[in-house]
């Protein structure tokens, strides 16, 4: 995209603390056409700390006034896109669409209400691609280990592998759609997919699922082999999609490859391919604007793992920053890009940055030579028997420092917050 408005459309995602929601406003959040709103029903979720722009407390999706309620953040926030990031709210808004104030980004309803079910999705491709075997709950044929999941599901949730009868029968009580699978030993794959406007199958990236968590692809890596790309055509021959969608597979006992499911959403993993210069969600945005898009994906190497990260909320406010050098912001000769990254926030918000050292060199020079020079507010050296507090002034500071001792001198003559380096992280704020 080299010639498009500048004018940004608001973007609601919702909800904006899934995994899907995540990785959304990763691919969209430095997208200067782009203005973010997160959204969620639940008040404790990770996405108050990464969205700048958010809303809480809205009603459950099967809720009866839940798109009434929806419609007034899109009054209130003036959005122009809803993005949903859950299976369940892709088919709920895709239903609502023609109640929404705005267009919601998406494939039609047919597709959703096919892929929301796994049995639907299998009836639907069956003679398309290799299906799994699906046995009735009493059918005395099933051989074992067989695999049981929710017909309506996501993730891993409440699928796992059973090994007996006695097994399976309790893996079915109480719910008697819950589905039994052949079990699938083999390498698991995600393929990564994106359809135009136009109906045009435009991108394929399949990746390896190498490590899973809780149905997350935590390590990936993409693969090429065109059996991906014939499999894509045949499943976008038969269900219309639009924007980003997927599909998994997994390799049977003869390692031929078997249907997981197919799903008209973005994919957790997509940030694989977003890195390799193929960001879908964004793509799917500008594709619902109206706009051509060019796909130009990067050959280099590449792999993601992912695992848990913090985020902080913190409750307390400050005018300056007080930052210790030798050891804190310049470690074993290199500098600490991490504080380097925090400094550049105070900047950018105003608040005032300052360097107290006992440095034994000349400081003008070490900054200079770390290309650190003109980044302060000010740089004082301190004596070596002096307390750094008196250089700190004011009571809204804050003090960096990797000595215990220095932090708990401050820490005790002006009441101020200390931080070690290991603590920079409470001090970022990723939201955007």
């Amino acid at each position: 995209m080299s010639e498009v408005a500048r004018d940004k459309t608001r973007v609601l995602v919702f909800p904006c603390g899934s995994e899907i929601g995540l990785e959304i406003h990763r691919a969209l959040c430095y997208c200067v056409h782009v203005s973010l709103v997160g959204a969620s029903s639940v008040v404790s979720n990770h996405g108050r700390l990464v969205f700048r722009d958010y809303v809480d407390g809205l009603p459950y999706v099967d809720a009866p006034d839940f798109i009434a309620s929806l419609n007034r953040v899109i009054e209130d926030q003036r959005i122009g896109l809803v993005y949903p990031a859950h299976d369940s709210v892709v088919l709920r808004l895709a239903e609502a669409e023609a109640e929404l104030a705005c267009p919601v980004i998406g494939s039609p309803r047919a597709t959703c209400t096919i892929c929301r079910r796994k049995r639907a999705t299998y009836e639907r491709l069956y003679g398309v691609v290799r299906t799994p075997i699906v046995w009735e709950h009493d059918d005395p044929e099933i051989p074992f280990p067989a695999f049981v999941k929710p017909n309506v599901g996501q993730g891993s949730r409440g699928a796992f592998a059973v090994r007996s009868r006695d097994e399976l029968a309790a893996a079915i009580l109480g719910d008697a759609s819950v589905l039994v699978l052949e079990y699938l030993p083999g390498d698991e794959y995600t393929v990564d997919c994106f359809t135009d406007r136009h109906g045009a199958l435009r991108f394929v990236g399949a990746r390896e699922r190498v490590r899973t968590l809780d149905g997350i692809s935590a390590h990936t890596r993409p693969v090429r082999d065109v059996v991906f790309e014939t499999w894509a055509r045949h499943i976008h021959e038969t269900l219309a999609f639009r924007g980003a969608w997927f599909f998994q597979v997994k390799r049977a006992a003869d390692g031929e490859l078997v249907l997981l499911e197919a799903a008209p959403r973005v994919s957790g993993g997509m940030g694989l391919y977003r890195n390799l210069g193929v960001n879908l969600p964004l793509l799917s945005v500008y594709d619902r604007l109206g706009m051509d898009i060019a796909i130009e994906p990067g050959a280099f190497p590449l792999e993601m793992d992912r695992a848990l990260c913090n985020r902080f909320a913190n409750a307390f406010d400050y005018s300056d920053v007080y930052i210790d050098l030798d050891d804190t912001l310049i470690v074993e000769g290199g500098v600490n890009s991490l504080l380097v990254a925090f400094i550049f926030q105070c900047r950018n918000r105003g608040i005032g940055v300052h360097v107290v050292s006992r440095h034994a060199g000349d400081l003008g020079e070490t900054l200079r030579r770390h290309r650190l020079e003109g980044l302060f507010d000010s740089v004082v050296a301190v004596d070596a028997l002096a307390c750094k507090s008196v250089h700190i002034a004011g009571s809204k500071a804050i003090f960096i420092d990797d000595s215990f001792a220095e932090r708990k001198r401050v820490h005790d003559a002006l009441g101020i917050p200390v931080f070690a380096p290991d603590a920079i992280e409470c001090l970022l704020d990723w939201r955007r």
